[in-house]
């Protein structure tokens, strides 16, 4: 596996390095710079990076954790975002931007209170609400009118089990934000009551067209809500967030940051982790985080009446087809938990390993899985023998299982007319030196891997915020460096895991509850 020159993603000289950069954090450098600001507030917690609006350059960045859970008080996002931006974080900031984990539900009441904790994407008790709204309408008409088939992850079907399982509080629900749009809102004024700060009168509710687009009730292709489809979920209309154009100034931030800081519209996670990579032509962004996900910027929407591309919008006017698996980074954690090793030791242990791992096959599908779409069903360890149980082959099996997992999602997109030249590995997971070197031999493709210590997805709100700050036509030129790794494709590991998937899918299908 030989190791590359550095391969920078964009042919724009960055001027200083981010170790420079990084020296240069204090008072003079404020003086001699324009600083944004970028917010994840992702599944596992909520991180921040203030940027040189120039040129990319990471300053400073904090972070701080969110609750586990598939459902939360949106107050622990918004406590996070305070506790990450303390201590001065946000000193001299001028424009700021919220990403977020997509398909969350913050349901509201009248007044702009919370009605019950958020549902988030995996979040898998809406399965057969799912299930019941593709039926009524089929899968051709919901990939036609939103670009992608609703799982149990799109907020659509989160408002039909609400309306299922909790009547009450639908009743009481008169809007509804994603997380995204909800921290965005609050740091405009907006919120009151459940011990929250006082509100302001009509604070701006508004999302953006990439991260509206994963609702199930937001069209794509023309740029506007279905609020048929709301009503049909909830059995009642809803009052829903603008949609804001890319890189507009939405509000003026009145908490956390300082009075007057320019507001961008955010966007959904995936949205920004493709604004801040800067991918090129034929590049597919391969997210190992608490879920993968491979997505690619297209100039053309996309639909899948199979339901395995969700056709999506981006966060410059384009579109970001996608798909996404619920198990990823986690798979790899819980077994290193299981072996009784840090991430280095699984690492070393999966390495040791040869390719294969001895004949076992992990299938990952641990949280239930999206694609395929399996909500209900389990992982499964096959091929066992004397032989080949061991600790290298098991934690090498897991690395596979999810790789493979990712690369049925590469080969969707191909399906789907994306141009794929290579893949970019990003996401926590692709700290794991494991997942770096075996990657490119199971997607079949060269990787590319930009630095794995920046958090991409703040990154990307940071830009926009710049892009807003600016007033430009386009997104301001941020460089990315980063390492390509080759390796020769390994079409028997891949042959396995499709064999196994294909010979237990009955078994897979069999009826979990999930509400």
């Amino acid at each position: 596996m030989a190791l590359a020159a550095r391969a920078g993603l964009l042919n724009i000289p960055t001027g200083r390095s981010t170790k420079a950069a990084h020296g240069l954090a204090g008072g003079d450098r404020r003086s001699l710079v324009t600083l944004v600001a970028g917010v994840d507030s992702s599944t596992q917690s909520t991180k921040i990076v203030v940027c040189d609006a120039a040129d990319g350059t990471v300053v400073r960045s904090a972070a701080a954790p969110h609750p586990e859970g598939t459902e939360v008080d949106p107050e622990a996002w918004w406590s996070a975002l305070r506790v990450a931006a303390g201590g001065g974080l946000l000193d001299g900031v001028a424009a700021l931007s919220v990403a977020g984990q997509q398909h969350g539900m913050v349901a509201l009441d009248d007044v702009g209170r919370t009605v019950r904790p958020a549902l988030l994407w995996n979040d898998v008790r809406s399965a057969d609400d799912a299930d019941d709204l593709v039926a009524e309408l089929g899968a051709e008409k919901w990939a036609t009118a939103t670009g992608s088939v609703p799982t149990a992850s799109f907020t659509v079907t989160k408002l039909r089990w609400l309306a299922r399982r909790e009547p009450a509080n639908a009743a009481r629900t008169s809007s509804v934000l994603l997380p995204h749009d909800w921290l965005t809102w609050r740091l405009a004024g907006g919120g009151g009551g459940n011990g929250q700060e006082a509100g302001v009168v009509n604070a701006p509710r508004t999302t953006d067209r990439g991260d509206a687009s994963g609702t199930g009730y937001w069209s794509p292709s023309t740029g506007g809500y279905l609020p048929e489809f709301v009503d049909r979920a909830l059995g009642h209309p809803l009052e829903l967030p603008r949609a804001a154009a890319p890189h507009e100034v939405v509000a003026q931030a009145v908490r956390v940051a300082a009075p007057g800081t320019l507001l961008a519209p955010g966007t959904g996670d995936n949205m920004a982790a493709a604004l801040g990579i800067c991918p090129l032509p034929g590049d597919v962004i391969v997210s190992v985080g608490t879920s993968g996900t491979i997505f690619a910027t297209s100039e053309v929407p996309t639909r899948d009446p199979e339901g395995l591309v969700a056709g999506f919008a981006d966060a410059t006017g384009r579109f970001l087809p996608l798909v996404c698996t619920l198990n990823a980074a986690r798979v790899l954690t819980t077994v290193a938990e299981l072996l009784g090793v840090s991430f280095e030791g699984f690492d070393a242990l999966a390495l040791a390993a040869e390719p294969g791992a001895g004949g076992l096959t992990l299938l990952p599908f641990l949280d239930g899985e999206r694609t395929p779409n399996l909500p209900r069903s389990r992982g499964l360890l096959a091929g066992l023998s004397r032989g080949n149980l061991s600790r290298e082959n098991l934690a090498r099996s897991a690395v596979e299982g999810v790789l493979c997992g990712l690369a049925v999602g590469v080969d969707a997109l191909r399906r789907h007319g994306v141009r794929v030249r290579r893949a970019v590995l990003v996401g926590g997971g692709a700290r794991s030196r494991a997942v770096r070197q075996i990657a490119p031999a199971v997607l079949g493709l060269p990787v590319v891997l930009p630095d794995p210590g920046i958090e991409w997805v703040a990154r990307g709100a940071a830009r926009q915020a710049a892009w807003a700050l600016s007033g430009a036509a386009e997104p301001p030129d941020w460089a990315v460096a980063a390492d390509l790794v080759a390796a020769e494709p390994d079409p028997l590991t891949r042959s396995a895991f499709a064999g196994v998937l294909d010979g237990v899918l009955p078994l897979l299908r069999r009826e979990h509850p999930v509400n």
